[in-house]
């Protein structure tokens, strides 16, 4: 009975071991990672919306009378357009790489 006990705490020991191994160091390597991806996306986004607010401020006070009166609203929807325009070329870009990866 004692080695079947033995036996018993072995293999506890041996699942316990392998799980740590294979699931909580490999988590532990990707810290890194998904730290310098975090910190890209919000520089990122960062970047893209004082580059929009840039625009829309130049469309609104560098076109004359283009955008006053009745057509104020116009550079806003540019803007928006623009951005959902370049958000759509990014997934298409994102897209693109992963079809290239199921096939090779």
């Amino acid at each position: 009975m004692p080695e079947t006990q033995d036996t018993v705490r072995e293999l506890k020991d041996l699942v316990v071991t392998y799980a740590k191994q294979e699931t909580l160091e490999p988590l532990k390597g990707l810290k890194k990672f998904i730290g310098f991806g975090l910190g890209g996306a919000l520089l990122l986004g960062t970047g893209v919306f004082f580059l929009a607010m840039g625009a829309l401020r130049a469309l609104q006070t560098q076109t004359g009378t283009t955008f006053t009166g009745n057509w104020s609203w116009a550079p806003y929807l540019i803007v928006v357009v623009s951005l959902a325009l370049l958000a759509a070329l990014v997934w298409q870009a994102g897209q693109t790489k992963n079809k290239k990866k199921e096939s090779a």
